[in-house]
């Protein structure tokens, strides 16, 4: 159904969103790739930075962001990860179902 696809697009938008935000403020002025896939089962987005930056430019905001992206995507039968390596490299990764219905 269209809503399951429009739910899918939201969710695949807010996990770059957030991990985007995440980059900033942890891995300030360091690289950072956003990568998304469409296919006809799932979108595919995997958002890493590369360590290279300075701590923190502003680390405000509730600490939920993560945590709730996890939930959202689980609600579509997704999968979620966000891990910090030692070096302060950043990656989010999701699979979301594409809820193409038919």
């Amino acid at each position: 159904p269209a809503t399951a696809t429009g739910s899918s697009d939201l969710v695949a938008y807010r996990v770059v969103q957030e991990a985007l935000t995440n980059a900033l403020n942890y891995d300030h002025g360091g690289r950072t790739s956003v990568r998304v896939s469409h296919g006809e089962s799932a979108i595919t987005v995997r958002v890493d930075s590369d360590g290279s930056g300075t701590g923190s430019a502003s680390a405000g905001g509730s600490g939920r962001g993560l945590a709730g992206l996890r939930e959202r995507v689980g609600v579509l039968g997704g999968e979620f990860s966000a891990d910090r390596g030692p070096d302060g490299a950043f990656v989010v990764r999701a699979r979301i179902p594409a809820g193409n219905g038919s």
